[in-house]
């Protein structure tokens, strides 16, 4: 449902603005379209779990970029793995957050097909992970609390990445993230797909966006997998309990933020309002806990999550 609406949105906003830029105006084909969108907006509000993925991967839907450019300040990028090589898919550096040093990292996708290429499309290999890992080790040093902003379909499994120590790197981070010793506020912004995504993601706080997915695999992938037939996908997301609601109900994150109605993309501006709101009340929550006590509430966390969906995976 929410692709044709959505489609038909696209359309009807391009209609808007051939007429905005024709003389005269025509302002009764304009309360027409404005009126027609409105109400295709009012439809979004009940979705299932394959309107709230098609809406996770939406092209429009803020990316790690535009949350540092309107969230954070004297953002600082800093590249490279230590070990000779630089993966664009993961973006990360120095930052203020209400005049706080902050580590931010999360995975990059790019805006364009040549940016998707550069940031292989949101899949990173271990060199990426390295330079996560590098950070964070960094922010830990340092003292200063660490954001990260889950988006990617899953590491990159070609042969090279996994020839150079894929599944290595996921551990190491996954090991070294549960004993860290700052608050880690981990946001799934919108597809967050198996190690790739837990691999920045073992957080104090673990929050997602209300039409994000958390899974262990693509919807693709999981039919593929179940029934050997992808087109599928549909039946798979509603067997795999991955959005935000789901996995509230299951405690593995720990809080939803809203978006607007038809998603993030609607209205970005209240969207970095809403994520500055929720890392705020997250950080204050951490403020007063030791460096041991940190370390020690993130394990117990990832060590009780709800049994119930761990019989779904």
């Amino acid at each position: 449902m929410i692709k044709e609406i959505d489609t038909r949105i696209n359309e009807i906003d391009d209609e808007i603005e051939k007429i905005v830029n024709t003389e005269p105006v025509d302002e009764v084909r304009m309360y027409i379209l404005k009126k027609e969108r409105h109400d295709l907006v009012k439809m979004c509000k009940d979705l299932n779990a394959h309107d709230k993925v098609y809406l996770a991967r939406h092209k429009k839907r803020p990316k790690i970029s535009d949350y540092i450019e309107n969230v954070f300040d004297d953002f600082f990028e800093q590249q490279g793995d230590a070990l000779g090589k630089e993966d664009s898919s993961i973006l990360g550096g120095i930052a203020r957050f209400d005049d706080m040093p902050v580590t931010v990292i999360g995975h990059r996708k790019g805006n364009n097909l040549n940016e998707n290429l550069k940031c292989n499309f949101g899949m990173p290999g271990p060199e990426g992970y390295r330079k996560a890992l590098r950070l964070m080790k960094q922010a830990e040093k340092f003292g200063r609390p660490i954001i990260t902003f889950i988006d990617t379909p899953g590491a990159y499994p070609g042969l090279e990445a996994e020839t150079n120590g894929q599944g290595s790197a996921i551990a190491v981070n996954l090991a070294k993230m549960s004993a860290l010793k700052v608050p880690v506020i981990a946001i799934v912004t919108g597809e967050g797909s198996s190690g790739g995504a837990l691999a920045i993601g073992v957080a104090n706080s673990v929050l997602m966006f209300e039409n994000a997915i958390y899974s262990i695999l693509s919807p693709e992938g999981y039919a593929t997998i179940l029934w050997k037939d992808s087109s599928r996908s549909d039946e798979a997301c509603d067997m795999m309990k991955l959005t935000a609601q789901d996995l509230y109900n299951f405690h593995v994150i720990d809080d939803i933020i809203p978006e607007p109605i038809g998603g993030a993309h609607m209205n970005p501006k209240a969207v970095y309002k809403t994520v500055a709101k929720y890392i705020r009340k997250e950080l204050q929550k951490y403020e007063k806990m030791d460096a041991d006590a940190l370390a020690k509430h993130r394990y117990k966390k990832f060590r009780n999550i709800d049994s119930d969906y761990m019989k779904l995976i």
